[in-house]
């Protein structure tokens, strides 16, 4: 099974498609797509007044009866899980799946909150997809790691048009082979490559919609009897030769314990609003902080990486030292540190354009340079490390052992809502208005009804 061209008794996408059909979350799986339906909620309200949000939502033609969370304009199905894809994961401060990395819910949640707006769907339904097309993405991730961004291609975009299926498929009820066609079709709409680390362009930040949007797509076109390959993600022409070729699949990944053992139990949400790696980086900046070290007594900043980070968060590491803008900085580990060192923070207001060229800043990031770490534990677990030489000639070193927010450290409950409130304040929410999508959303997750009026701008 784990050869790209052997022969299977059933293929894949049949196999995923009975566990659509069939797959009853656990409870802890529950609780995790709770707190994931309040996380992208706040993320997408908080970029609804960013320039490429206006710019996504300017280039909708039809309205419709779905939610652009944080707008008043309502729109067609496919157009609000595209802005609603986008915002989530704009700010890069969305869940993460550290095996991957993916981000499954800005695609999942977006795609299924349209579709239940569509076709008048019930919280109940709505949960249950989003834990099957949640675990569909972090499953596929896990079959070829890292081999998908070393081919240049963004794991959510691709994986992420496969899980937003799955899970609308499940919201839907269709069967198995329905829902296997309709992966089929997803093959093909799966796009999104890294070139964004160039110039921090937007690019990446539509992935995420984009793949809620093809996920909807392709099951409403197997629905009307279209048709794609069963063998979409094993075949000799498949989803992982395509956009993972240096790697031998290892399909195991993705079917062993299928629907008995849910992965997105460890799901992390993340603490700062940057890079999913670069997270306990920051950890080990923000305790070297905390230790009385001004800026002006660094001489120099080492950090041990894990190689497979480099090309996206490290290299050119010139670029890296002074990032074009705010969003190019969330790429740049040298820049979070840096900003975060300083200001005791990454959040949102960290990664805006102007903070990203303050002097200060890049002086201390122009200081951070790596080396790569051959025991390091990527993709499996996310680690942080630096070694700060002072002007007096002493050493202070810092390990972060895990990724803070992840399935080794979970947020507090309380950290969750108070991020969830914080967004929504970002997003120019006031008290009466974060209780009440507060309301409305304790309903949905609860299993009521999906009314998501209160998300709309007045």
């Amino acid at each position: 099974m784990n050869q790209h061209n052997s022969p299977l008794d059933t293929p894949l996408a049949l196999r995923i498609g009975a566990f659509v059909a069939e797959a009853q979350p656990t409870r802890a799986t529950e609780a995790i797509c709770r707190q994931l339906v309040f996380d992208i909620a706040g993320l997408i309200v908080a970029a609804r007044d960013t320039d490429y949000v206006g710019a996504t939502l300017a280039s909708v033609v039809d309205d419709g009866r779905c939610t652009a969370l944080g707008h008043a304009r309502r729109l067609g199905m496919y157009d609000a899980a595209l802005v609603n894809g986008t915002a989530a994961h704009g700010e890069d401060f969305d869940d993460t799946f550290e095996g991957g990395p993916v981000h499954p819910g800005a695609v999942v949640v977006s795609a299924v909150l349209a579709c239940a707006e569509q076709h008048g769907l019930d919280g109940r339904t709505v949960m249950r997809a989003i834990a099957i097309g949640s675990e569909v993405m972090c499953r596929l991730s896990l079959v070829a790691p890292q081999a998908t961004h070393k081919a240049g291609f963004h794991p959510t975009a691709i994986f992420g048009a496969a899980a937003a299926t799955a899970a609308v498929a499940a919201a839907l009820g269709l069967n198995a082979a329905t829902t296997a066609r309709a992966l089929g079709i997803s093959g093909s709409l799966a796009s999104g490559i890294i070139e964004y680390l160039a110039d921090g362009s937007s690019t990446k930040r539509l992935h995420a919609g984009a793949a809620a949007q093809a996920g909807l797509r392709a099951v409403h076109l197997a629905r009307a009897g279209f048709t794609g390959p069963l063998t979409v993600l094993e075949g000799a022409h498949g989803l992982f030769k395509a956009f993972a070729p240096s790697k031998t699949p290892d399909f195991g990944r993705l079917m062993d314990g299928l629907g008995e053992r849910w992965v997105i139990e460890g799901l992390a949400f993340k603490p700062y609003a940057c890079g999913t790696m670069t997270q306990p980086f920051v950890d080990c900046a923000l305790q070297l902080a905390a230790s009385g070290v001004g800026a002006d007594d660094i001489v120099a900043i080492r950090c041990k990486v894990g190689e497979g980070t480099v090309h996206r968060l490290w290299a050119p590491l010139e670029l890296k030292h002074r990032p074009p803008n705010g969003y190019a900085g969330k790429f740049s580990t040298p820049y979070c540190m840096a900003v975060a060192f300083i200001d005791g923070a990454a959040g949102l207001g960290q990664f805006t354009d102007a903070r990203s060229q303050d002097p200060q800043v890049r002086a201390l990031a122009a200081k951070i340079s790596y080396e790569i770490d051959p025991q390091d534990e990527y993709p499996r677990n996310f680690t942080g490390h630096l070694e700060a030489t002072l002007r007096d000639g002493s050493v202070r070193a810092f390990r972060q052992p895990h990724m803070r927010g992840g399935a080794r450290e979970p947020l507090p409950e309380a950290e969750l809502s108070a991020k969830f409130e914080a967004n929504l304040r970002f997003g120019g929410v006031d008290d009466h208005g974060i209780a009440a999508l507060r309301s409305a959303l304790d309903t949905l997750v609860a299993g009521g009804a999906v009314d998501l009026s209160a998300a709309r701008a007045s």
